[in-house]
């Protein structure tokens, strides 16, 4: 670990290097948690990331947007009485004052302070946990209300530009390098018949209907800490997609991943289902806490997002089949084909249940 003990070190980080050790499971970024022995000889944790720049391609624009908007949290949670050092990442800056390093073999290094007695989940085991992961995306909602998020850096274009995802889908139908899209035809069939609903988000932004706003764009359970002792919602983590967007996305998303009835990729579709159990139960939590903070249109449209994040990831998986699988990691051949399925299966029992889905935003609502 002596390289870690050096790259650390380069990092406004007060003490003597004590320990440092691989840490987490994440598939983009190498994370290692490093303790420092403070004057006192008590000791206190960081976390030291190597951050994938094949996958991140403009890091300054990333790392502004994470130290700005974390930055900003920061600030609210004091004014508010809170623990700033707890409810959101505290990110470190360089010696010379950079927001990360660059090693002279030109990999890139960041730093935080590790967020104790904590716990992250990587299935949503319960409405209750999905609820309170729910709680958590709308606080951080509710936190950012204000920010101006045209000022964020749009690291990802078109990330969810559902619009410009089905221009990229035509065109991977047309080129089809693989040869396979005529092992589809009914998966394609069923994107092109919802052509119109791509549009219906952005051309609100256009039009100024839709507010936008800063969004985590990531929103899964796993990037959630919750308190190891109280099992209650800390902070939102995995900070690298923040950029300006809607609300709508980051809800849809979530319930896109967590109110699927099975796994992304489980070919008996029979078994996938959208449960408005685990539906209710995220709504509830988030519109509890940005509930104030979004406008009567984007409520309107929160089940809907739903409907059209799970679209356009079906989307994308059915695109990556047919481009010969060169963006998702598959197993097997046929992986993405399975993928497009499971979600075009979701999106068709949301649409079923559209009207029970908007009646629960209703209820919560007002």
């Amino acid at each position: 670990m002596d390289k870690i003990k050096e790259i650390a070190d380069k990092f406004k980080i007060s003490g003597t290097f004590y320990d440092a050790e691989i840490f987490g499971s994440g598939h983009i970024n190498v994370t290692y948690l490093v303790t420092y022995k403070k004057e006192d000889s008590s000791l206190k944790k960081y976390i030291i990331q190597k951050v994938n720049t094949n996958v991140f391609k403009n890091i300054n624009e990333l790392m502004e947007n994470v130290f700005d908007v974390t930055s900003y949290l920061r600030k609210i949670i004091k004014s508010n009485g809170g623990d700033e050092n707890r409810e959101t990442l505290h990110y470190i800056k360089t010696k010379d004052d950079k927001l990360y390093y660059q090693a002279e073999d030109g990999y890139c290094y960041r730093s935080y302070v590790f967020v104790t007695d904590s716990i992250t989940y990587n299935s949503v085991e319960s409405p209750e946990l999905f609820k309170k992961s729910g709680e958590a995306f709308g606080k951080f909602q509710r936190m950012l209300s204000d920010y101006p998020a045209n000022t964020l850096h749009e690291t990802i274009p078109n990330f969810h530009n559902t619009e410009s995802r089905f221009k990229d889908f035509e065109k991977s139908l047309n080129d089809n390098l693989s040869g396979r899209a005529s092992n589809c035809q009914s998966e394609i069939d069923f994107v092109l018949a919802r052509k119109n609903d791509c549009s219906v988000l952005t051309s609100k932004i256009e039009t100024g209907e839709l507010p936008l706003r800063v969004t985590h764009n990531d929103t899964k359970l796993n990037n959630v800490m919750f308190d190891e002792k109280t099992g209650e919602c800390i902070c939102v983590i995995d900070l690298d997609t923040v950029m300006p967007g809607l609300a709508l996305y980051d809800f849809g998303d979530s319930i896109r991943f967590g109110a699927n009835t099975a796994a992304e990729d489980e070919a008996d579709l029979s078994k996938v289902s959208l449960s408005l159990e685990y539906f209710k139960a995220y709504a509830e939590g988030f519109l509890s806490m940005a509930g104030e903070a979004l406008t009567d249109k984007e409520k309107e449209l929160l089940a809907f997002s739903a409907k059209l994040m799970t679209f356009e990831c079906g989307m994308r998986f059915l695109a990556d089949y047919i481009d010969g699988d060169t963006y998702f990691k598959t197993s097997y051949p046929e992986h993405n084909l399975v993928r497009a399925k499971n979600q075009f299966k979701l999106v068709s029992d949301m649409e079923a249940k559209m009207p029970q889905m908007e009646e629960i935003i209703k209820e919560l609502s007002y």
